[in-house]
């Protein structure tokens, strides 16, 4: 039976940071997922071109049973460490939006720049191959697919549940259940909301439609982009407020952030009254949107009928949609996986287990979720980061 001083399950953003570090310490290191290839997820990022980080990294965008937990990983391998990275590889990057960090060209940059880092730290990369069985006497004993390995320290970073096609499975919770490590219940997060059939009709008739809007729940807000679907409400706005929104709750959405309607309705009724009140609102927002606000309102007939009542209602129509999702697309559709290891189970500064010297857990399955944006995979870096600095 081979024994290795590290073997990391899952060669996604944190298992292969962990496993580049761990190697540069002269550490034998064995590398090991069920794809068939590396960083499947960093691949498919940002449209393809890889949303790596944030420049805007803070405890406050990142949730947590313990949001304090993470600042210790954060702090130490930030944001500008590993754009340095990036920029010793020579990979060309852009701002897009509020910090997020993307490659100019293909998110296979990132992924080539991580192999090449692997192949000189002399890291064993086993892909397409199975994680079995494992059990704990002086050193961990892990039977694979390949054939038993044993280990001194055995750090699972094999994500959540998000984007099953993608091939990701509960494996990591299975395996913090086998040594009787605590879960936080794990839930599909920055992910498309869902609405009940007899609300969906008239959101679905508008899929496709987008605009600017404030999305509010309970203290929290998010200004981006709302997009209509056939099942319900998408685009980052959406996306980020999932994270916090739980089922029974609401929703506040201000579908025209920054723009007064009812001073300019009220301009518009004394010289165009003759106008339909759907048409006049189209003028601020898309039509079908508008179309469907006003019908919400309970308004009908033109401008001029309207009473400053009813354009008040309309006003706020517009800026306080209240709205109650039933659900979300899952995990099918979910960016990330919320809830996970209980941070309480984990030293924040190797990120091993209190209870299982020699265990870790790294990067998504931790109960550690950043918003969209490039937060994810900077939790990725940092904590495999720290990890790979004493496995």
């Amino acid at each position: 039976m081979k024994h290795y001083d590290v073997l990391i399950i899952g060669a996604g953003a944190a298992g292969m940071m962990c496993a580049i570090e761990a190697g540069r310490r002269g550490r034998s290191v064995l590398l090991v997922d069920h794809a068939k290839s590396v960083g499947e997820k960093i691949r498919i990022s940002g449209g393809g071109r890889c949303n790596f980080t944030n420049l805007h990294i803070a405890r406050e965008k990142f949730l947590s049973q313990n949001p304090r937990f993470a600042l210790s990983a954060l702090s130490r391998y930030t944001q500008w460490d590993f754009i340095h990275m990036v920029s010793e590889a020579g990979i060309a990057y852009h701002e897009k939006t509020l910090g997020q960090l993307f490659c100019d060209g293909k998110a296979s940059q990132i992924i080539d720049m991580l192999l090449g880092h692997l192949d000189n730290a002399d890291v064993d990369v086993a892909l397409e191959t199975e994680f079995l069985d494992i059990k704990k006497t002086d050193v961990f004993e892990v039977q694979l697919t390949g054939g038993q390995v044993s280990c001194s320290s055995f750090v699972v970073a094999c994500g959540g549940k998000s984007i099953p096609k993608m091939g990701a499975t509960g494996l990591g919770y299975e395996i913090a259940k086998f040594f009787d490590v605590a879960l936080i219940e794990p839930r599909p997060a920055l992910v498309p909301l869902t609405f009940a059939e007899q609300d969906l009709a008239p959101i679905a008739a508008m899929s496709g439609t987008s605009v600017f809007a404030s999305v509010t729940h309970k203290k929290t807000s998010f200004d981006e982009g709302l997009l209509f679907t056939h099942r319900g409400l998408s685009g980052p706005s959406i996306l980020q407020i999932s994270s916090y929104w739980r089922e029974g709750d609401s929703l506040s959405v201000d579908l025209a952030v920054g723009q007064p309607i009812l001073q300019p309705l009220q301009k518009k009724r004394a010289e165009y009254g003759r106008i339909a009140v759907q048409t006049a609102l189209a003028e601020h927002l898309p039509k079908a949107l508008a179309s469907f606000i006003v019908s919400n309102a309970g308004l009908q007939g033109n401008l001029a009928d309207q009473s400053d009542k009813g354009l008040q209602v309309l006003d706020e129509a517009v800026h306080n949609w209240q709205i109650k999702p039933v659900g979300s697309e899952g995990y099918r559709t979910a960016e990330v996986t919320l809830g996970g290891v209980d941070t309480d189970e984990l030293d924040a500064k190797t990120m091993e287990i209190k209870s299982v010297p020699g265990l870790y857990f790294i990067g998504e399955v931790v109960d550690v979720t950043g918003w969209l944006g490039g937060y994810n995979f900077q939790w990725a870096w940092s904590s495999g980061w720290v990890a790979g600095q004493v496995v």
